[in-house]
C-alpha cells in the first residue's frame, strides 16, 4: 500500500557520459528499496555529458535522501529536482491498436487528428500510433483507446528541462 504523502517527483541529473553510470544510479535506488517509475538517459549537447530524468514517488525525507545519495556519486555533474519548478515535459509513446473495420479506423483516425498524433504503421486488423506529449495528453489518448483494444504499446518514460524563466 502506498503512503499517501508519497508524490511523483521529476528529477533531472546530469552525468559524466562514461561507463557504468546508469548502473550506478539504477542500484542507488535499488539498494534503498525506492522504485524507479520512470528513467529515459541520452547524451547531452556535450557528448561527454549524459541527462537522466527519473521519476520517483517519495515523500520529503525519501527525496532528501536520493538527492543527497545522487550527489555523492563521483560521476554526478548536478542534481536537479524540477517538481517545484516551471519545466517542459514530453514522452513518446508507440501503441498498436486494434482496428478491423472500417468504422474502428475512421474512429480511431479522429481521436489522431485531435491529438496531434501520427499514424505510423498501417495492418490489415491494427494502426500503430505515435504520441508525443505531456503526462496528461499520454493518459487521455490511451484512455480513449482502451475500448478498441490496445495490443501493444511502448512508451520512453518522461523527458524534461526547466524552463529559463520562474518557478512555480
Amino acid at each position: 500500500m502506498e503512503n499517501k504523502n508519497f508524490k511523483q517527483h521529476l528529477i533531472s541529473v546530469t552525468v559524466e557520459n562514461k561507463f557504468g553510470v546508469l548502473a550506478r544510479i539504477a542500484g542507488l535506488f535499488s539498494a534503498r528499496g525506492y522504485n524507479i517509475d520512470s528513467l529515459s538517459v541520452a547524451e547531452t549537447e556535450d557528448p561527454t555529458v549524459s541527462r537522466m530524468t527519473i521519476v520517483v514517488r517519495g515523500d520529503d525525507r525519501i527525496l532528501e535522501q536520493i538527492y543527497k545519495q545522487l550527489n555523492k556519486l563521483i560521476d554526478v555533474i548536478k542534481v536537479q529536482d524540477l517538481t517545484g519548478e516551471e519545466f517542459v515535459e514530453r514522452e513518446l509513446v508507440l501503441v498498436k491498436v486494434n482496428a478491423p473495420n472500417p468504422s474502428a479506423r475512421q474512429e480511431i483516425m479522429q481521436l489522431v487528428n485531435i491529438f496531434r498524433a501520427k499514424i505510423v504503421d498501417i495492418g490489415k486488423k491494427t494502426l500503430t500510433i505515435e504520441l508525443v506529449g505531456g503526462s496528461a495528453k499520454v493518459r487521455a489518448m490511451l484512455e480513449l483507446l482502451k475500448p478498441f483494444g490496445i495490443k501493444e504499446m511502448s512508451r520512453t518514460g518522461k523527458i524534461a528541462i526547466s524552463r529559463e524563466f520562474g518557478k512555480r
